[in-house]
């Protein structure tokens, strides 16, 4: 059961440094550092101190700075030891040998935030903003993990909640005390404040979407015939030779992803094999490759060879074209300084472009900016950003408060509009952690390194 034995972790990750810190959290945390470190009372909590580190046979493993933290003043709310031994991965593994040998467990993935979120230290969304702070690849997903590390999605979902609970008690102090002498039964009151907490819940839930692409990237495929310059355009995007390039057609028979900053969007340009009818077994399995990444793709950047005539382009591809984000790229205009032929597919904005020489790739950023500003809702700079996970819990409360206000429009009884508005309270309860979902917060946790 969590939080009744002492778990041991390594908080860095393997391989040699400078110094490596192991994590130890539970109730023998203590008595662990009083041996360890041959003390006979308790170390000095929240102090860095130097210490030789001796195993159970007494022999020292190394020279180490360690630091305890008391119960309820620590990360997990546990008694915490926090060991930094110089970064050897023979040294990391002695010490986690020893203090398995002194009873202590190895940690499973996330159990310290684990143990914090069950402790109270944390709640569910900020125990979940430490794996985004962790992976955050750009300082837009940083500063949103942030925000929600320092509570803010919290906050936001417990004004909602103190809203709803207002409603409730007006509504069922009519169904408690009947016979008291209460003024008449206003309807149209909640019924407003409802609406007007359904569309705050709204304009929170779109939030979801920017705040995917922040963490995951724009998935931005680059597509088109053989030999059209698809590897060269990532090279000259990225300011260096990722992808290998060739006057033979079909050298890239796999794709090739590469991440990049365009304006506040982290776009994973994604290099695909050229489209075409082969016979060829690998070349076939490349081709079906690019067109996977077709379906799956955020933007799609269409790159033609501007010297010969515009091909026939699958059916599944022109459908992908009509339905995402897309823009033509006529590249190799430094060998034509018209295109040899006019792409015909209505509203994508068609480009001339030179991957050799460059021209033509700034208006192709300055394009993929705005065809994306013009797609994704931006909140403000210091706007709370949900997760998907917290829009369909913010989407599924917001339909039992669209319910309620209904059922309060039609007259209803009382107890169904407040039998409503309960299940949507413990619908944003599952944000924050206040429902008891065992198997929903395994998932979760798994996520999580080791050691975090």
């Amino acid at each position: 059961m969590y939080g009744s034995d002492t778990i041991v972790a390594a908080a860095t990750p393997p391989g040699s440094g400078a110094l490596a810190i192991l994590r130890v959290s539970g109730p023998e945390a203590l008595t662990l550092a009083q041996r360890v470190f041959g003390f006979s009372k308790s170390p000095e909590p929240r102090r860095a101190t130097l210490a030789r580190y001796r195993d159970v046979q007494g022999e020292t493993v190394d020279e180490l700075v360690y630091v305890f933290y008391e119960e309820g003043k620590s990360f997990t709310g546990e008694s915490m030891l926090e060991l930094m031994p110089h970064g050897s991965p023979l040294i990391v593994q002695l010490l986690l040998e020893d203090m398995v040998a002194r009873g202590c467990r190895l940690a499973d993935p996330g159990e310290f935030t684990r143990r914090a979120f069950l402790q109270g230290k944390l709640d569910l969304t900020q125990a979940e903003s430490i794996v985004e702070v962790i992976n955050a690849r750009s300082r837009a997903a940083l500063s949103a993990a942030q925000r929600q590390l320092s509570g803010e999605v919290g906050r936001k979902v417990d004004v909602f909640v103190s809203r709803l609970l207002g409603v409730s008690a007006h509504l069922e102090a009519y169904i408690d005390f009947p016979e008291e002498d209460l003024p008449p039964e206003d309807q149209a009151g909640p019924a407003q404040d409802l609406a007007a907490l359904t569309e705050e819940m709204q304009q929170l839930e779109a939030t979801s979407h920017y705040k995917q692409l922040l963490q995951e990237g724009v998935r931005t495929v680059i597509l088109g015939e053989p030999n059209a310059g698809k590897s060269s355009l990532l090279n000259r995007l990225l300011g260096e030779d990722r992808a290998i390039v060739s006057d033979l057609p079909g050298t890239t028979r796999d794709y090739l992803e590469a991440s990049l900053m365009v304006g506040p969007f982290l776009l994973r340009v994604i290099d695909t094999a050229g489209i075409h009818e082969t016979a060829d077994a690998i070349e076939k399995q490349g081709v079906d490759r690019a067109l996977q990444q077709v379906n799956r793709a955020d933007l799609l950047l269409l790159v033609l060879d501007a010297t010969h005539p515009v091909p026939a382009l699958p059916e599944p591809v022109q459908q992908a074209l009509r339905e995402k984000p897309a823009l033509v790229l006529y590249n190799k205009t430094d060998l034509a300084e018209n295109p040899a032929g006019r792409f015909e597919l209505d509203g994508i904005p068609q480009l001339q472009v030179s991957a050799k020489t460059g021209a033509g790739v700034s208006d192709l950023l300055f394009h993929v900016e705005h065809l994306l500003r013009d797609r994704v809702v931006i909140p403000q700079e210091d706007s709370v950003l949900v997760s998907a996970r917290h829009a369909t819990a913010l989407a599924r409360a917001r339909g039992c408060i669209v319910e309620a206000r209904e059922k309060l429009q039609r007259d209803e009884p009382t107890e169904l509009v407040a039998s409503d508005l309960r299940d949507a309270i413990d619908a944003m309860g599952e944000i924050v952690g206040r429902i008891d979902n065992e198997a929903m917060l395994d998932t979760l946790f798994a996520k999580f390194c080791i050691g975090k």
